[in-house]
């Protein structure tokens, strides 16, 4: 059986606090770290601090604090947050039942397409997280697998419309606090970069159906849809993105988001240049592979968070060694917020 308990401290925002927390596995005992930190005054908000830290792991606490030194002496003009979407960005549970993921959503408005598509990926995704199957053979797997569901939505006629659609009648919905981590992004002009294997213009319609706005320094790198005239698809621009290739290596296909659907403002290629020369890194994902979304960055200093939602006990163990920081259970988004908050709480906005 697996505890977590956790001693809750509070202290001004100028720092940040670490106090242990103790994990017992049968005759295991190995020592952790929450964040605890106080932005309020009021009891409502020191709960809700309370329940996040006690869903909060670390496994090296000083190694963090030295990650968070050396940022913080370099400053927010070499940072940048790079997030996966699906369970990392948006919730794992919706309404208590599973929530969908940006490409789970998309319904053609075709029963007949929308039931080939849900084919390959009964087909497929028992292979995509299949154990034995070796990396080479499965990423062309994936490739098959991406490349077949594509031509699915040309095939079928995929439209504007369908996308604004299936976004307004999904189960699909961000953590609490990511308006206002990418806010105070935006404020300190910190580049963010949300990766996919979904679909980049599918992302950016749950961002201005769920969020009411777009964000001038949000990038998105993911399948990008090209549509004609009347607003039905036709092809997809760049190189194909799937579960297994979604790094940095795919930075010079990072677009901004688009003011309408399908509307590309081709001016990026500057902007990602200067993307490459900014080394600290914050990550966020809700997967082992996630990791590797810096993969093609050089990176200086990297603080990793993985959000673990489910098979907490199977899985701690692996993500508490991997990530920097791990928030259980579906956790919201403020503890992010109040670590990039302190990163640069005395820089100019």
């Amino acid at each position: 059986m697996l505890i977590i308990s956790c001693c809750t401290r509070f202290q001004a925002p100028s720092s940040i606090r670490i106090s242990v927390v103790r994990r017992r596995n049968h005759s295991q005992t190995h020592s952790f770290c929450c964040f605890a930190h106080e932005n309020s005054s009021s009891s409502q908000n020191q709960m809700e601090q309370s329940n996040l830290s006690a869903n909060t792991v670390m496994d090296h606490p000083r190694a963090l604090t030295d990650k968070i030194t050396q940022i913080r002496i370099a400053g927010p003009s070499k940072f940048q947050v790079i997030a996966d979407f699906d369970a990392t960005l948006t919730r794992y549970r919706v309404n208590g039942l599973r929530g969908q993921t940006s490409h789970g959503l998309l319904q053609q408005g075709d029963a007949y397409y929308d039931a080939k598509r849900q084919a390959l990926y009964d087909h497929y995704h028992p292979l995509e997280i299949s154990p034995v199957i070796p990396i080479d053979e499965k990423t062309k797997l994936m490739e098959e697998w991406w490349s077949k569901t594509h031509e699915l939505l040309i095939e079928g006629g995929l439209t504007y419309a369908a996308i604004k659609k299936s976004v307004a009648n999904s189960s699909i919905a961000f953590r609490e606090g990511v308006t206002e981590l990418f806010e105070f992004l935006e404020k300190k002009e910190i580049p963010v970069l949300i990766f996919s294997a979904g679909l980049a213009d599918v992302i950016e319609e749950v961002l201005r159906q769920n969020l009411h706005r777009t964000f001038k320094n949000v990038k998105i790198v993911s399948n990008r849809m090209v549509f004609n005239d009347d607003g039905q698809l036709v092809s997809f621009k760049g190189k194909l993105i799937h579960v297994l290739n979604k790094n940095e290596h795919a930075l010079d296909m990072a677009a901004p988001l688009h003011d309408q659907l399908g509307v590309d403002t081709g001016e990026e290629d500057e902007e990602n240049a200067n993307m490459k020369q900014r080394t600290n890194v914050l990550l966020m994902g809700d997967h082992l592979g996630d990791l590797r979304m810096s993969d093609g960055l050089n990176y200086e200093t990297r603080i990793s968070i993985g959000f673990l939602n489910d098979n907490i006990e199977k899985s701690l163990e692996s993500y508490r060694e991997a990530f920097d920081v791990v928030y259980l259970n579906d956790a919201p988004m403020w503890g992010a917020l109040e670590l990039v908050s302190q990163l640069f709480s005395t820089e100019a906005s």
